[in-house]
């Protein structure tokens, strides 16, 4: 994944969610995201430098309408146009923020799938934070993002239409069949996210946008989960056996993935 903290079209800054049991959903991030000798996450979800990983919200009347999902927020290079792009493409619009001149700001849309995701402006370069070489696979700490669909085609095209991105395809193996999935590339040519096909090692993955984030205990946070009142949905492992990843579900059934980092 690139830079979250590079502007351009297709880079994807953060991730947030509206929740109910708001107080038991911080008391669950806080403690899964903090293991390991040197931890990335501190008790009030932000990193060690300070900034923030995620947007959790208490789930207001306001957000109601929202689903139970972690939704990206993704830079578009006009807000407007991709929100109606989406619709044309059979896709819904669930909130869409203007200014007082009626400018689009923002917007949170479905796509044919039912994946929730926000669109954004391209963030200026003088408002983005100072970040270093070193420190910058801290920032955001949103390691990977992908979505599993059953027609991962069709989806790579409707987000290349309404994102702006481009594509590489990733070859892969199933039953000794080969297909593709789709490496989905901002502005800059930098893989930005992955959509992937229901089927091999993404076989019974939420057909949501699964943002991955890093744990510096993988084995540990897997515990956690269950102590604190989520489930583990699905384990991922290397050639070698190694696990590496694992598909998660909070305690009010958002799904979202750990990894090791």
């Amino acid at each position: 994944m690139g830079d979250n903290f590079v502007p351009r079209i297709g880079g994807i800054l953060s991730a947030d969610i509206a929740v109910p049991e708001h107080e038991r959903e911080l008391r669950f991030y806080a403690r899964v995201l903090s293991t390991g000798d040197e931890p990335l996450w501190r008790d009030d979800l932000m990193n060690n430098l300070g900034m923030p990983v995620i947007g959790l919200g208490e789930r207001t009347a306001e957000y109601d309408q929202l689903p139970l999902q972690w939704m990206p927020h993704i830079q578009v290079a006009d807000v407007a146009q991709s929100a109606a792009r989406a619709l044309e493409l059979g896709g819904r619009e669930l909130m869409h923020g203007k200014d007082d001149e009626g400018n689009s700001q923002w917007a949170v849309l479905l796509d044919p799938n039912g994946a929730a995701f926000g669109i954004i402006p391209i963030v200026p370069a003088d408002a983005m934070p100072p970040i270093d070489d070193d420190a910058a696979k801290r920032a955001g700490c949103i390691a990977w993002l992908d979505l599993t669909a059953p027609d991962a085609a069709a989806t790579r095209d409707f987000y290349q239409q309404v994102i702006g991105w481009s594509v590489e395809d990733v070859e892969m193996e199933d039953e000794g069949e080969r297909y593709a999935d789709f490496n989905m590339l901002g502005a800059d040519r930098q893989s930005a996210a992955g959509i992937c096909h229901a089927r091999g090692v993404n076989k019974d993955v939420p057909t949501v946008w699964m943002i991955y984030l890093p744990v510096g205990d993988l084995a540990e946070s897997l515990r956690r989960v269950q102590e604190v009142g989520g489930k583990v949905l699905k384990e991922m492992r290397g050639s070698d056996g190694t696990l590496n990843s694992a598909v998660i579900q909070d305690p009010v059934g958002a799904c979202l993935a750990l990894a090791s980092g």
